[in-house]
């Protein structure tokens, strides 16, 4: 396991892609945990975590640039609290094959309003009833749950099986 330091930040690919952003490629170090992220200086839209071994998803600094966090195929199981603070333009976030078990995990989501890509495809939690229903819910604004179009019909209908919070909170709780 690599600790993530100002060096390797300095020595990690960094380049622009496809899409014209400036991305930050610290895929397979084998990273444990996320920390020193201060050492971007805020200089990049999209940072690859893929294949690392990350297991909570905190430790941001300020960054009002990133975009796209590209966190798949770690061993995320817990996402911190008031990410909304550090990671302000945050549009797309890749969770994709981690370890999130409980709808409840992902409430902390719902409070990056600028959200508007998630995949949490290959964890536990999609295989819970009403999964994408709650999601929708909780993130109104998403418009992309693992990498399907977010349908009005769909996101009318999660306001229906979830009228508030109150009864959000009483079904996330039972659906454990």
């Amino acid at each position: 396991m690599v600790k993530l330091s100002a060096e390797l930040i300095e020595q990690a690919a960094q380049y622009t892609n496809p899409v014209r952003d400036r991305e930050l490629d610290l895929r397979g170090y084998k990273i444990p945990v996320l920390e020193n992220l201060g050492a971007t200086l805020d200089q990049f839209d999209t940072i690859d975590f893929s294949d690392n071994e990350v297991r909570k998803l905190d430790g941001f600094p300020l960054l009002k640039r990133l975009k796209t966090l590209l966190m798949n195929n770690n061993r995320i199981c817990r996402i911190g609290e008031n990410l909304e603070h550090a990671l302000q333009g945050l549009t797309e976030l890749v969770l994709t094959n981690n370890n999130i078990q409980e709808l409840g995990d992902l409430d902390p989501l719902a409070t990056v309003k600028t959200l508007s890509l998630l995949s949490l495809l290959r964890n536990p939690v999609t295989n819970k009833k009403h999964y994408r229903l709650y999601v929708i819910n909780k993130i109104p604004q998403i418009r992309v749950l693992d990498f399907q179009k977010v349908k009005l019909k769909v996101s009318a209908w999660s306001r229906h099986v979830f009228p508030c919070e109150m009864h959000m909170a009483k079904h996330a709780r039972y659906i454990k």
